[in-house]
């Protein structure tokens, strides 16, 4: 299992739609916008690879150094097989 841990959404975010934008949205809606992105484009890239499996986007856990933390509620907010 592979665990991805993004952790500057709202700079990306901010770099696409600019800054003041950016400001007018909250950090957990572009946590979840970059990480639909970051799924579609891990799926294609690895379909075009021939590699069959699923990817997650997860609420609720945490990666803190070498530990995975489980927070409650813990939810999947996107599920995609491949």
């Amino acid at each position: 299992m592979i665990v991805l841990k993004i952790t500057n959404a709202s700079e990306v975010v901010a770099g696409k739609i600019g800054k003041f934008l950016e400001s007018l949205t909250p950090d957990s809606f572009d946590q979840a916008k970059v990480e639909d992105e970051v799924v579609k484009k891990l799926v294609e890239n690895l379909q075009m690879e021939g590699l069959k499996g699923e990817v997650a986007s997860i609420n609720g856990l945490d990666l803190v150094g070498s530990s995975l933390v489980i927070h409650e509620p813990t939810a999947v907010r996107r599920h995609q097989s491949f």
